[in-house]
């Protein structure tokens, strides 16, 4: 027998929660299908208790950084309060209250491996259901290893051991240097690891600007993390004492602990999304502008390739949702996408990077102001040593295409570079701001001095 509903939401992380929070609202008969927890990577092992590991690394930092400011400070740092921190925020890892937040709303929830069984329904540890509007799928992405010798099944961590390890190891070494990566990777450092870094491009955090990817590598090597980049893991070995790691060029690295943070892909095939026409093979699900992937079929958050940021699934979540209703509403647009990675200092970026720009055939200045070389760079100073503001502009159009910024709270100065690039504001609106004094933000200001006119 089929159990039929309005709608079936297959995957609750933020994007799939967004949908079905405003589906059942409207007054919709909404499942909810999660094969772990209800919130998704983001609350539990992803951006949340991640930053709660950086905020408690930094804070050390800060401390360390006491001598030459204000005296003088004996710092002894301790694993125990990040980690029973961590298990408290994700009520140990159980999403009691999340499922009861939205079944306070109407909507049916259930914990399984749902399968995509025919046009609009699915099965769920055994039992069918249907969909009378459709279905959305929002069952984000798994880590994904290279294609490594002897990496597969050799214990290494991916995120989800790294946030609910209990200890901090001796040593750790971590492939790829992009977000995840470096952002743990500083957290372990700080708190006791010999830490090594392994990314085949030639700098850290590759789809950013080289400027702030080198500078960047600059402020982690005076942590103490060694970085190999322009290299890549060609074997791993593992023993009781540890993984050894064998590297196209250089010495091995051995190491207690290693954590693969190389990317992400879904799992199209145990999804079962061929009944829906769908190619089980690809990485992700193709959508238009509206998160259509099919008739009665739509897909939001990491599943879609887009972005891999719980904000983008938030965003999407809003879109599908609309469009499900029926709701007048905007299509999707990505030219302002922000993005932060949360070491410190912060890395900040939105829109196209200058090389994405020139590829585009776009008529492209550049302006960079100098982090350290401001006023709020000088009277921070340690912590604000390395990076630049720099502004992408089309020269055409005299608008900012693209804009990308490093230092302490980038990820805050950030939101006036989104709006300028979502909106096309005008170079000299901006050249005409009052920028407060003496703010990071007026970072900006020198970029655009050093962008000038055209």
């Amino acid at each position: 027998m089929t159990e039929e509903h309005d709608l079936i939401v297959v995957g609750m992380g933020v994007g799939g929660e967004e949908v079905a929070g405003r589906a059942s609202g409207a007054g919709m008969d909404v499942l909810a299908v999660e094969s772990k927890l209800v919130g998704g990577e983001c609350p539990y092992w992803g951006c949340i208790p991640s930053k709660m590991m950086l905020r408690a690394g930094n804070s050390l930092a800060e401390a360390a950084r006491v001598t030459g400011l204000a005296g003088r400070s004996t710092i002894s740092p301790e694993w125990a309060p990040v980690a029973a921190r961590i298990r408290e925020t994700t009520a140990n890892w159980d999403d009691k209250v999340a499922v009861e937040r939205h079944e306070d709303k109407g909507t049916k929830v259930v914990h399984g491996a749902a399968r995509l069984v025919g046009d609009r329904a699915v099965e769920v540890n055994g039992e069918r259901f249907s969909a009378r509007r459709g279905i959305v799928i929002s069952t984000g992405t798994e880590p994904a290893a290279p294609p490594i010798k002897g990496l597969k099944g050799a214990g290494y961590w991916t995120n989800r051991e790294a946030i609910e390890a209990e200890e901090v190891p001796r040593s750790l070494a971590v492939l790829g240097a992009g977000a995840v990566g470096l952002e743990l990777g500083l957290v372990y450092k700080r708190f006791g690891a010999e830490v090594t870094v392994i990314e085949t491009a030639d700098h850290v955090l590759p789809a950013e600007e080289p400027e702030n990817g080198d500078a960047l590598a600059e402020a982690l090597a005076a942590e103490g993390i060694t970085l190999h980049t322009g290299t890549s893991a060609t074997s791993v070995a593992r023993s009781e004492r540890g993984f050894t790691v064998e590297l196209a060029t250089g010495a091995p690295v051995e190491t207690d602990e290693l954590l693969v943070a190389t990317g992400r892909a879904a799992d199209l095939a145990r999804l079962g999304v061929d009944a829906a026409g769908l190619d089980p093979e690809g990485k992700f699900i193709e959508v238009d502008d509206h998160l259509r992937a099919g008739d009665g079929l739509w897909a939001v958050g990491d599943v879609t390739g887009v972005g891999l940021y719980t904000h983008i699934a938030v965003y999407q979540g809003r879109i599908a949702a609309a469009d499900i209703l029926e709701q007048e509403h905007a299509p999707a647009d990505y030219s302002a996408v922000p993005r932060v990675t949360f070491t410190d200092p912060e890395v900040a970026s939105v829109g196209l990077s200058e090389a994405q720009a020139r590829e585009r055939g776009l008529s492209t200045a550049t302006g960079i102001g100098a982090t350290a070389a401001s006023a709020r760079g000088h009277i921070h100073g340690p912590g604000a040593e390395h990076g630049v503001t720099k502004l992408v502009a089309d020269t055409d159009r005299k608008v900012l295409v693209g804009a990308s910024t490093m230092g302490p709270a980038a990820g805050e100065v950030l939101g006036l570079l989104v709006l300028a690039v979502k909106a096309s504001i005008p170079l000299s609106t901006l050249a005409d701001l009052i920028y407060p004094y003496p703010a990071f933000v007026r970072g900006v200001e020198d970029a655009l001095t050093d962008l000038g006119t055209f």
